[in-house]
């Protein structure tokens, strides 16, 4: 049975209803990178939002539909690539593959169709022809134009006044003459380019502009209209808008029914971006010593509705706070009592439904996140009181195995089977230096381990270890 989820919707600014066309399946759509470069830790907290978002549906009972495109050819991508003395294809690869390797590294789940801009070149034409024969477009100078004027509603999803707009105004990159600034390409007709960055179309030879990128691949995949769009608050306007434009300039019918934006990533106060040069990529947090899971879990854990402020500092926190679920759930494993599940049965109800409603009011991770601390520091108190049994232990476990399935972080992975000859050495030093009561020698073979990702837990009577994630 599904439970409703309210997201606030940018179409109508205000948080109401995802109500799919055809429940209880949602069909959602993401903009994803364009690949001239490798992505940066501000575009991967729109990709792993959107990854939450899409296990938080499951959670709630939902079927997810969803599309993760992939620009492979404008503006950028083309001068690059002719810079570097390479074609389309061999530019984008290694960029493309860190795209992959990042989302393994974050843990993103794959949606069911991750689309390339240049693999859908004929659905592209046709809308673009789709388009002209219901009067939307126009040529010049060999480009095919969209005429805003044709197309009453734009400017709905961005709360612009489109009469406001006076021509010279920087609404698009292209230097073609238009009928006007707001007009934006759809294909470009561009001689100079390489040939490997041109396709043959009934209306002449050359390449789709970024807009029509999105529709072609959105509908191909979800239908005319579908229930759910993601992506950065950047994208609004003018990406966003042209969407709308083109899509229902084409159907006549309703494009996307609710319309969700993430806010910035900052850093300084300031957006992080390529073109400021003020970005982190994922290899350059790993490089500084910080794990995958803390940078998930930083991500994860702000809503997407406000900015983040990035900080390594934050991501020293993530780490505090996981290690105390990981913890946890080591000595659940571990726990021996017989009897039922008493007091952990209420906690785990409690928790699960705050952590549900959470979710469900306009996916409210913070919450969700609080739910899931306020389950730990409750079993944590039944473990101290010796009120906690297996099967107790194995409510909660099993009610945190839930909650993973949303944040992908919550239970540790699967370490080693053994610690290697080097770390067993120093185990054993720093257990025979606590015997001795030389704290100094055991403090600094502790510090070694945990240098080496080693993360030690003293209790009555034992000590335990696990790697560090």
């Amino acid at each position: 049975m599904t439970m409703q989820m309210r997201l606030f919707n940018t179409l109508t600014s205000r948080v109401e209803p995802l109500e799919p066309i055809s429940p209880p399946e949602i069909r959602m759509y993401a903009c994803g990178l364009t690949v001239y470069n490798r992505g940066h830790v501000g575009n991967y907290r729109t990709i792993v939002t959107t990854d939450v978002l899409r296990r938080a549906l499951r959670y709630l009972g939902f079927r997810v539909k969803g599309v993760l495109n992939i620009t492979d050819v404008d503006d950028r991508i083309i001068q690059q690539a002719v810079t570097a003395d390479q074609d389309l294809q061999g530019f984008t690869r290694p960029w493309i593959e860190a795209l992959e390797e990042d989302m393994t590294t974050l843990g993103i789940e794959r949606p069911e169709f991750m689309p390339r801009a240049t693999e859908h070149l004929p659905e592209m034409i046709d809308l673009i022809a789709r388009l002209t024969a219901r009067g939307h477009t126009y040529e010049a100078d060999g480009s095919i134009y969209f005429r805003i004027a044709s197309f009453p509603e734009y400017g709905r999803l961005s709360g612009l006044d489109v009469k406001g707009i006076k021509a010279g105004a920087r609404v698009d990159t292209d230097k073609y003459d238009k009928e006007n600034a707001r007009d934006f390409v759809l294909w470009k007709f561009k001689s100079d380019e390489p040939e490997w960055a041109q396709w043959d179309a009934p209306f002449g030879r050359g390449r789709p502009g970024w807009h029509i990128e999105c529709s072609a691949m959105s509908m191909k995949y979800l239908g005319q209209t579908f229930d759910l769009h993601i992506g950065g608050e950047d994208l609004i306007f003018p990406h966003h808008e042209n969407e709308i434009a083109q899509s229902s300039g084409a159907t006549g019918e309703p494009f996307v029914r609710h319309w969700m934006h993430v806010k910035h990533l900052l850093i300084d106060d300031e957006t992080m971006s390529k073109s400021k040069g003020n970005f982190f990529t994922i290899p350059d947090i790993l490089e500084r010593g910080h794990s995958p899971d803390s940078i998930r879990y930083l991500l994860a854990g702000s809503h997407y509705r406000k900015p983040l402020s990035f900080g390594f500092e934050g991501l020293e926190q993530s780490v505090a706070a996981l290690e105390r679920i990981w913890g946890l759930v080591q000595r659940l494993d571990e726990t021996q009592g017989d009897g039922p599940e008493g007091e952990a049965r209420k906690a785990c109800t409690d928790a699960e439904t705050t952590f549900r409603e959470a979710l469900a009011d306009d996916l409210n991770t913070p919450e969700a996140l609080a739910a899931v601390h306020g389950l730990v520091s409750r079993a944590n108190a039944l473990l101290a009181e010796g009120e906690l049994t297996r099967s107790g232990a194995g409510a909660v476990r099993s009610t945190l195995k839930g909650m993973d399935s949303v944040f992908g972080v919550l239970l540790p992975k699967e370490a080693a089977d053994q610690l290697s000859a080097e770390e067993q050495a120093l185990f054993d030093e720093r257990q025979e230096a606590r015997r001795q009561r030389e704290f100094a020698r055991a403090d600094e073979a502790r510090a070694r381990l945990e240098a080496m990702g080693i993360v030690l837990e003293d209790t009555r009577g034992a000590t335990r270890w696990r790697r560090r994630r």
